[in-house]
């Protein structure tokens, strides 16, 4: 890469763009990211239905028409990735090349294309799935199970590695001759693979749904709870509520799953025999939930090559600073802005404190918005954006923390949804600090390291340096106020020689 090139990825704060060309049973994707290593961004996805494994059950060869699809996009996908500049690129075949008589000599098609395709065996297709499911939820304990078109992959995860991994040819071009047998014939060829995985049933947890159908499953249950959000990442089930829904979907109609926000008309037509599947799974591993992951093999083939240190960096301040950094928010400044309002911090700080970083770093992004478009802002950033180890109850403390660094104590309704009412308070007590911290100086670092805001039994003190005694007038003090009075607390105000080390000493 020249030299102008590595500067501009320096100035972003991004690492340079990756490439991951999947060659897999259903479709053949191409997906470039950029930013931190620990939270790749997806800047482009791209994907064609090739379908190659198609006649794996009957012919046990790639058509001749998937063939000819597949590398007429293989070959769109390496002019793209010269002509952006993309360096670092894998190329990866599964199921279909595996598997299918023709494969090997489909992969020295791809090869003339420019491209490197490397054959992952079943074990390394599961274990780059697992570590997908480990970038996505650090400290993953259970099964991940990957359903693609070829194959289903399971493997159990543990301290961030993988264990135990099986490769099972029931994905979902398979299934549909599987279940012409009939649901007897179906169950019984099921739990004839699934008996020779039987260590998955001895890793207590839960289990962790990838794969494109698994998310199209949760679209269904989120629209079946009529669930606040739209993303299917994070959202989990209980095994009884997916049982259920599964037994519903086993007879459902393709043509009206379409009309459902992320189901594809592709994944539709695979929903029934997933869900049929669903079930025999479910008996044979006992799962605690069923939590879903847009991560898979393509971002676990990206979290394996990082160093130890990387692994261990938390995705969602990582992802939060690539994201507001270039709008003007920087970790420093946020991490100023938490410091100057810990005093506010309530309920449970190790598990909140990477929360109020995250918002106290968003908040100032939203600064940087017209306050016309801060609303939908604040909403979109917090509820709608994938951010990787965030869950519902964090979406919505970092809304209303949003919330409230514009002045604003009330809510969208649906946050309520997802998470308690003190959670929520104390998110937009979290905003209130933020604002007020901003309306003092500016939030410069001048002002926020000559004051310290202090929460007392009865009281809440703002302490400012003699030097910044001019600051304490309106509005300033209005925001103060209304801080105080939030906290059912007496606005108290002092001025003079400032010291870090007195604070403690002050007395009410």
């Amino acid at each position: 890469m020249n030299k102008s090139r590595s500067a501009k990825w320096q100035r972003r704060l991004i690492q340079p763009p990756r490439a991951v060309i999947d060659i897999g049973s259903n479709t053949v994707r191409m997906v470039i990211y950029e930013g931190t290593g620990r939270a790749p961004e997806v800047v482009w996805n791209e994907k064609v239905a090739a379908r190659l494994g198609r006649d794996l059950s009957n012919s046990g060869r790639i058509p001749q028409e998937a063939w000819d699809e597949a590398l007429a996009a293989l070959a769109r996908y390496s002019l793209i990735i010269s002509d952006l500049g993309v360096e670092d690129v894998q190329t990866v075949a599964t199921a279909a090349a595996r598997d299918a008589e023709n494969g090997g000599e489909f992969l020295q098609a791809v090869a003339k294309l420019g491209l490197t395709p490397r054959l992952l065996s079943g074990e390394e297709e599961a274990c780059a799935s697992a570590m997908g499911a480990l970038g996505a939820f650090p400290g993953a304990q259970g099964v991940v199970a990957d359903l693609g078109g070829g194959s289903l992959e399971l493997v159990s995860i543990a301290d961030n590695d993988c264990r135990e991994a099986s490769s099972l040819r029931l994905g979902t071009l398979r299934l549909p001759a599987l279940r012409a047998e009939g649901p007897e014939a179906f169950e019984s060829a099921v739990h004839e693979q699934l008996a020779s995985v039987g260590w998955a049933a001895a890793h207590t947890g839960p289990m962790y749904m990838v794969g494109g159908t698994w998310r199209a499953l949760a679209a269904y249950a989120m629209r079946y709870i009529d669930y606040p959000l739209t993303d299917p990442h994070g959202f989990s089930l209980l095994p009884d509520d997916a049982r259920r829904l599964a037994k519903e979907l086993v007879a459902a109609d393709p043509e009206k799953l379409i009309d459902i926000s992320g189901i594809s008309p592709m994944r539709a037509n695979y929903l029934p025999d997933a869900a049929a599947l669903l079930c025999p799974l479910l008996d044979e591993i006992g799962p605690d939930e069923l939590v879903f992951s847009s991560w898979g093999l393509r971002e676990g083939l990206l979290y394996s090559r990082l160093e130890p240190g990387q692994m261990q960096a938390d995705p969602l301040l990582a992802g939060v600073t690539a994201y507001a950094a270039p709008r003007d928010a920087s970790i420093t400044e946020a991490t100023l802005l938490a410091a100057w309002t810990v005093d506010l911090a309530d309920g449970d700080g190790t598990l909140n404190e990477r929360l109020r970083l995250a918002a106290a770093q968003l908040s100032g992004a939203l600064q940087r918005v017209e306050p016309n478009l801060r609303d939908s802002h604040a909403i979109e950033w917090s509820l709608g954006k994938r951010w990787i180890d965030l869950d519902a109850r964090g979406r919505a403390m970092i809304c209303a923390a949003l919330f409230g660094s514009m002045g604003r104590t009330e809510l969208p309704e649906r946050l309520r949804v997802l998470a308690s009412d003190d959670d929520l308070r104390e998110g937009v007590t979290w905003g209130l600090g933020f604002r007020l911290a901003r309306r003092l100086g500016g939030g410069s670092r001048m002002s926020l390291t000559t004051s310290a805001l202090k929460r007392k039994k009865k009281s809440l003190v703002l302490r400012l340096d003699e030097s910044r005694a001019a600051l304490a007038i309106y509005p300033a003090t209005r925001d103060f106020e209304i801080l105080a009075e939030w906290l059912n607390l007496k606005p108290k105000i002092k001025i003079g020689s400032f010291a870090v080390s007195e604070l403690s000493e002050e007395e009410e």
